[in-house]
């Protein structure tokens, strides 16, 4: 068969990236737009290899029970693939089926590639006192359009760099949705417009014109988590989901004290790729006043304000450093009463999407942390990394708490905790 042949597909599994998996005379197809037991009508893109094909779902033939209407419209199956926007792979599954599909993809990969065996749940956003909407929209408080040469305003096809204009913006919180409709009524340079909504409610706009550099200083915006303040740059890296960084501090903790029963003040703790503090704030938070805690991270700009975000610790510190080369250093050149207290600290890690690697697990293990707090954005990554701990006497034996933060999307975050 070749490129741009039609078939049809019984869907019986799922597979990372927002595709599931389908069988075509034995063959594994590779299909996004549907979900497991479903039969469809697909079109072939790549059959270039042997072991699998790509394919991209045409027509619904029989849909399973968990489908529902889009809820974008501009990705719905009804729109040419072509023509799909990107971003809202899950939004045709009903929210506690996205959740439960998740939950499987990180089952899955932690047995696959981990060789592990873990207990593994997927939770909602939020709490008592701030939920998720009941379909899973109106939650990104940071947005990227996207301006072509023809002046086109839009997202992303999915799988392309080719814009699609978009009436709304169905994920977005309702004051990003407005700044984007302006942003399309008015006339933007080719390039990329990054849109955020901090806590004050303001929507900034920041246009990124293909090849040229921003010609100022990024604002500094606030975010808040609970009562505390956090200062960021406007345009750097900062939770995306209006209730992430809430969640996620609050799960980490949670996990920490059911695993440790509470943070030794007088150990040294390290926040790894910590970005602007947000976990280390969680760690003083936990351990007090004196708590002496390290945030690492490589963009200057986020060190800086996770110093000021961290003032009020006078045993914390943040360090501009890549993460692999200040383990490495630490693990060579600690002294004894270094040492001592690293082995009594909790190491905190939430590397990007590639993970952490082989390199940085094997320094975090030179250091012998009493435990390690991995919070993941990638299941497969994350499944990696726990081998490597693994082999190296760090178990997950908490399991894996994952939680939702990207609704209608595949993506998902997780935080486990390790022990030796």
């Amino acid at each position: 068969m070749h490129d741009g042949d039609l078939i049809e597909l019984d869907i019986t599994g799922i597979a990372h990236g927002g595709v599931f998996v389908g069988r075509h005379e034995g063959r594994v197809v590779f299909v996004p737009d549907t979900l497991p037991g479903e039969r469809i009508r697909a079109r072939l893109t790549d059959t270039r290899k042997k072991a699998f094909w790509r394919a991209e779902a045409i027509e619904v033939l029989e849909a399973a029970p968990e489908r529902q209407p889009h809820v974008w419209q501009a990705a719905a199956i009804e729109v040419d693939p072509s023509e799909r926007v990107g971003g809202a792979e899950f939004g045709h599954i009903a929210l506690a089926h996205q959740r439960a599909l998740k939950e499987r993809v990180i089952r899955e990969a932690v047995e696959r590639v981990g060789r592990l065996e873990l207990p593994v749940e997927v939770a909602i956003a939020g709490d008592d006192a701030q939920r998720e909407s009941s379909d899973g929209t109106g939650w990104r408080t940071r947005v990227s359009l996207h301006v072509d040469d023809g002046g086109r305003v839009g997202a992303f096809a999915a799988r392309s760099h080719h814009v699609v204009e978009t009436v709304d913006l169905p994920l977005a919180t309702e004051a990003i949705a407005l700044a984007a409709s302006e942003v399309r009524a008015g006339r933007a340079l080719p390039g990329r417009i990054d849109l955020v909504q901090p806590a004050d409610g303001r929507v900034r706009v920041l246009p990124r014109p293909e090849g040229e550099r921003p010609s100022s200083e990024p604002e500094v915006i606030e975010e808040r988590v609970g009562d505390r303040v956090f200062r960021v740059g406007a345009g750097g890296f900062w939770q995306v989901h209006r209730l992430a960084a809430r969640t996620l501090t609050s799960l980490v903790s949670a996990e920490l004290t059911a695993s440790l029963g509470g943070l030794d003040p007088d150990a040294t703790h390290l926040d790894l790729y910590g970005g602007v503090g947000l976990f280390a704030a969680t760690l003083g938070e936990m351990g007090g006043s004196g708590t002496r805690v390290v945030s690492v991270e490589s963009d200057p700009r986020a060190t800086e304000h996770a110093g000021e975000n961290l003032a009020e610790w006078i045993g914390a510190r943040a360090e501009t450093a890549r993460v692999d080369r200040f383990v490495a250093a630490l693990a060579a050149g600690a002294s004894a009463r270094e040492r001592e207290r690293l082995s009594r600290g909790v190491v905190l890690l939430d590397p990007p999407r590639a993970g952490a690697g082989r390199a940085v697990v094997e320094g975090i293990a030179a250091l012998a942390p009493t435990a390690v707090v991995y919070v993941a954005c990638d299941p497969v990554a994350l499944s990696r990394d726990l081998a490597t701990f693994a082999e190296l006497g760090y178990r997950a034996d908490r399991g894996i708490r994952g939680v939702d933060l990207f609704p209608n999307s595949h993506h998902v975050e997780a935080v486990t905790v390790l022990r030796r």
